[in-house]
């Protein structure tokens, strides 16, 4: 019996979390859209609609015995009931309290049949007490007056003290428009529709094996064919041989014939008699192989396209949180944005929503954090003050799907971009400088490029966008960037609809046999050897007009270059790829097909193999590595530059690299030991001092190459510090690290301001976060 309703309340729980979710979401947007509201009627429904919301959960939790969730909704109740009764003024300050609520509400259900923390429970109850207060006044102030208003008049004013409010344009949830829920839908588990799915792709194997077994049968009637055809042209030599035999043989005697050739010559008969009919047999047995090819197909792709179907989910459900997001992170930056979505309505796989939530969240934050300027530079430049994101869903055709994410902020500064890449090494001045603007803006791409000022806790480290590439290229898709200076920045990404299958162009190298993402060629084509050119010593090749790079695919795998008995041939088949704005031709040996191929991952244990980004099984069997040509085209750069003749250089005598020094300015002796033991341990040479003054006395007298302080330090703060450092022309390149609890906007625009090189957050302190600032920098 205990057990039973063990179960039971599992069970229970399991269906509250779904509903909670949907009943917080709802929350959650109808706050978005209660910001956004201005004429009275619509405020006035959007409230009664958050009302019922919170109203329903409560009454949920009540039913799971959520005390906490039920306690945030009571109070949520009292105010959005002040709001229909004209009672309260919206404010900036309200509306923050509100969605700090719902976002704890949001971590309850995260943790709800668990224990609660100490700290959880300190911030439920600052969260009610402040709910509390905010009735309490709206209590008082019904009581001392009654609220004025006359029909058509904004019973729900706003005030206009406080930052702007940030807002999101998006679509609210169906329970918005009043519309019922469909009577025939019913829940099912993501988690059991998975594993169905990936038997039904596993059944692509056995569509392939099943026309690879009626082609080999197809193979075998054209043999016997073959056979038939040189059969007709030897049978009259037996026939004429037959005849012959059938005289006396002068070596037996008068009237005896020879007894061993008839009996040769009948066997040859029957055998052509038998192939026949073993050749009927085989062409009726190709046809019903080549028939049931056909009827597995057509029900393999029919499942499969059904399966995709119920795994496909509209945009809408990545984007959901992202009003709130927008919202939220704007006003931490003291900006003010409109988030427009459009297009949310269209579907894509499951998997590919997932693997792109976090490279799109990247490329708003980024739109927010770099793009989108403060409301006063906004008006110097005679902008509108709020700044604007757009994010825009579309189709390209029946299997693709465009991503914009454009806002119409500052744009990217090219000249910054090459200036960053030169620094870290990627190109040399000259070749940066004959790059043209789209081939300079393709450089931010590689990790570590940044035009960022300010390095801090979620930004500036030149990885984001690196990270972004690389996902969206392992989806299969493509990226694009377009940014002018003070008109805004555009990305546009191109994904498709579907993951698991995909077409493939199946190449041969040698013996080995490799499948190339079809999505990624750009060209096949045969091209004469007097065609090749040299170009600064490199191979190239024309295309449209263009110089092509060309690397034998075999140098870019790595593969030894075999010697073969195959005759050289007058044209050479290469495959032209494109990654970003660069395109490079691949030399092979033979293009054999182009054909569907399913995905199979190489395990955990080669979850990360250069140059292959997984594996499929051809219809014969064989197991055949997919090529990553992201990977691919940074492998050619390097087989291209490897193959350069170069002169002999005697080796340098070997001697210990100097370790990198390091100040570390930190007035308590915790911290100041912590980051001490921290930065030794990964190698460098630190000394310590014990507040500004301390600091710049020691970086008067000694050579450092990097500095790490504190901010908050009697006599002299970490700010007057930098600024005292960036103030003498003998350290201006040198780089500063504030690490610090002051975590406002305000201090850390004050870290720009005054020179710093990063600014960590120390709520937020990770050492590995710390160490990669730190290689980046020294």
């Amino acid at each position: 019996m205990e057990e039973e309703k063990r179960s039971f309340l599992e069970k229970l729980l399991a269906t509250f979390k779904v509903e909670a979710a949907e009943h917080i979401h709802a929350i959650s947007s109808g706050l978005i859209a209660l910001e956004k509201a201005s004429a009275p009627q619509g405020q006035l429904e959007i409230v009664e609609v958050i009302f019922r919301e919170a109203h329903s959960l409560k009454g949920a939790a009540r039913a799971v015995n959520s005390v906490e969730i039920e306690s945030i909704c009571q109070s949520l109740e009292s105010v959005f009931s002040a709001l229909k009764n004209k009672g309260i003024l919206l404010s900036p300050a309200l509306f923050d309290l509100l969605h700090r609520a719902v976002d704890m509400l949001g971590q309850l259900l995260q943790t709800i049949g668990s224990k609660s923390t100490g700290t959880e429970k300190v911030q439920l109850e600052e969260l009610v007490h402040g709910l509390e207060n905010m009735w309490n006044k709206i209590s008082l102030s019904s009581q001392r007056k009654e609220p004025k208003t006359t029909p058509g008049e904004d019973f729900l004013a706003t005030e206009a003290e406080g930052p702007p409010l940030s807002r999101g344009v998006m679509a609210l949830p169906s329970r918005f428009e009043g519309k019922p829920i469909l009577a025939d839908t019913v829940r099912i588990s993501v988690t059991k529709l998975d594993p169905l799915f990936l038997q039904t792709e596993e059944l692509l194997s056995a569509k392939l094996t099943a026309r690879q077994r009626a082609t080999d049968l197809h193979e075998i009637n054209v043999s016997l064919a073959t056979r038939e055809t040189e059969w007709a042209r030897i049978s009259p030599v037996v026939r004429t041989i037959q005849h012959s035999s059938e005289r006396p043989d002068e070596a037996t005697g008068p009237g005896k014939k020879n007894s061993a050739l008839p009996k040769l010559l009948e066997f040859l008969e029957w055998e052509n008699t038998f192939v026949k009919s073993l050749e009927g047999k085989l062409a009726v047995l190709a046809k019903i192989a080549e028939r049931d090819s056909r009827a597995l197909g057509g029900m393999v792709d029919s499942l499969l396209e059904d399966m995709k179907r119920v795994l496909m989910l509209p945009f809408s459900t990545l984007l959901e949180n992202f009003p709130k997001f927008v919202r939220d992170l704007s006003r931490d930056r003291g900006k003010e944005v409109d988030l427009v979505i459009q297009g949310s309505e269209i579907e894509a796989d499951k998997r590919i929503l997932e693997e792109m939530k976090d490279p799109l969240v990247h490329l708003v934050r980024n739109c927010i954090d770099h793009g989108i300027e403060s409301p006063e530079e906004r008006t110097r430049k005679k902008k509108p003050t709020r700044g604007k994101i757009t994010l825009a869903i579309s189709p390209k055709n029946s299997s693709k799907v465009e991503v914009l994410i454009s806002d119409d902020g500052a744009g990217i500064n090219v000249s910054k971009v090459r200036a960053a890449a030169i620094k870290l090494g990627l190109i040399s001045e000259v070749d940066a400088q004959k790059l043209n603007e789209k081939e300079a803006l393709s450089l931010i791409y590689q990790s570590g490029v940044s035009t960022s000022p300010l390095i801090t806790d979620i930004s500036g480290r030149g990885l984001g966008l690196a990270i972004v590439q690389e996902k969206v290229e392992r989806l299969g898709g493509t990226i694009q960037l377009d940014a002018q200076v003070d008109v805004g920045t555009t990305f546009r990404i191109v994904l498709p609809l579907t993951l698991a299958t995909f077409r493939g162009v199946l190449v041969r190298v040698g013996a080995h046999l490799f499948v190339i993402p079809a999505s990624r060629v750009e060209q096949i084509a045969r091209i004469a050897k007097n065609e090749f050119q040299t170009v600064e010593n490199r191979e190239t090749i024309q295309l449209k007009g263009q110089a092509v790079s060309l690397v034998r695919l075999a140098d870019a795998l790595g593969l030894p270059r075999e010697e073969t008995a195959e005759k050289p041939l007058d044209k050479v088949p290469v495959v032209v790829l494109g990654s970003a704005e660069r395109r490079i031709a691949f030399s092979v040996d033979e293009v054999l097909n182009e054909q569907e191929v399913l995905v199979k991952s190489l395990g955990k244990q080669l979850s990360r193999v250069r140059n292959i980004s997984g594996a499929t099984v051809l219809g014969t069997g064989k197991l055949v590595p997919i090529l990553n040509v992201t990977d691919l085209m940074q492998s050619a750069v390097r087989a291209s530059a490897g193959a350069l003749p170069r002169a002999p250089v005697a080796a340098p005598a070997k001697r210990e690299a100097k370790k990198k020094s390091v100040l570390v300015v930190e007035d308590s002796i915790t911290s100041r030991t912590l980051l001490k033991n921290i930065l030794e341990a990964a190698g460098y040479e630190v000394r310590t001092a014990v507040d500004g003054v301390d600091g710049y006395t020691q970086l008067r007298t000694e050579q450092f190459d990097l500095v790490v302080s504190d901010v908050d330090m009697p006599r002299m703060n970490g700010f007057d510090l930098t600024a005292k450092i960036r103030s003498d022309k003998k350290f201006a390149e040198l780089p500063v690290v504030l690490v610090t609890a002051l975590e406002s906007r305000e201090d850390r625009e004050r870290g720009i301001d005054v020179g710093a090189s990063a600014y960590i957050v120390k709520s937020s302190f990770d050492q590995s976060n710390l160490l990669e600032v730190v290689r980046r920098l020294a």
